[in-house]
């Protein structure tokens, strides 16, 4: 039995992701009522997993005095030992403001006298010490929706009770390091094939590349020592109940050297764990 706190800035998709939870047999309620979280935790719990595991959505559309209580109602179930795990979901400014545009949609926040990016900053200082209690945070920002709807697959639903989900994601520092990282390895130093003519138009995933980095000495000692970083460490993270971790690995322009560590380590831990991700932000997977 697990109840899952579905949280994060409006135009997140958060609400894509109660819809997949429900696709995939989870019993889901949008919008929850903060105040009737302990309620409803005590209901899911007290059957001795009789009930479906449940998902609820909780943001600024909740009264402002009751979405105060989230993290004090957290923190005291998961002193009871239950399994209470928050997803928190964001995408940077700039994102959430053109998708409000596009889609013509009201923010929960704005008003007569706040407007949408007035409101957009509001709803971040008022969820933050909900996304401090995050389980797994996401950044959906250069996300599509066939990638979203992957990750929640493979990280939330396929992960219940089978181990922690271990995602490496490849990126370029050019565009800034993931938000949602919890260890991030920097490869700027390695061999670049952007400086090959040959290469610089194809990416970490084409053979030719992959060739080229193989036979590169540094290159191996790099993925060696972080594979034996982690290795070492993850399953300290998992025994600390660490239900998801992300793994980002960044060069330069994030096509090359990055895209290629992250599939050789994706390709290493796939052999002793279940549920491996790799995604690379700069190439839209």
């Amino acid at each position: 039995m697990k109840l899952t706190i579905i949280s994060g800035r409006s135009g997140s998709g958060k609400s894509t992701v109660l819809h997949i939870m429900e696709d995939r047999g989870y019993y889901c309620i949008d919008n929850l009522p903060a105040g009737l979280l302990p309620a409803l935790a005590e209901r899911i719990f007290a059957d001795d997993g009789g009930n479906p595991n449940v998902a609820v959505s909780i943001d600024a559309r909740n009264i402002l005095s009751d979405l105060e209580q989230v993290p004090d109602i957290i923190k005291d179930l998961r002193q009871r030992n239950l399994a209470v795990e928050v997803i928190f979901l964001d995408a940077n400014s700039q994102t959430l403001l053109k998708r409000f545009s596009e889609s013509r949609r009201k923010h929960p926040l704005t008003s007569d006298t706040v407007g949408l990016k007035e409101a957009i900053n509001n709803e971040s200082s008022l969820l933050e010490s909900i996304s401090m209690l995050a389980s797994l945070t996401v950044d959906t920002s250069s996300m599509s929706l066939h990638s979203l709807r992957d990750l929640i697959k493979t990280r939330i639903v396929e992960g219940i009770d089978s181990g922690m989900a271990l995602l490496f994601q490849s990126f370029g520092y050019k565009n800034g390091v993931p938000v949602d990282a919890d260890l991030v390895y920097d490869v700027r130093c390695l061999p670049n094939p952007y400086w090959d003519n040959s290469l610089r138009a194809l990416t970490g995933l084409d053979p030719e590349v992959a060739n080229y980095l193989d036979a590169q000495p540094e290159v191996q000692e790099m993925c060696t020592d972080i594979g034996q970083y982690l290795q070492k460490w993850l399953p300290k993270f998992e025994d600390n109940n660490r239900s998801y971790t992300t793994v980002a690995i960044g060069c330069t322009g994030g096509q090359h050297r990055s895209v290629y560590l992250s599939e050789k380590l994706g390709k290493l831990f796939s052999a002793s764990k279940n549920h491996i991700l790799v995604r690379h932000r700069e190439l839209g997977q």
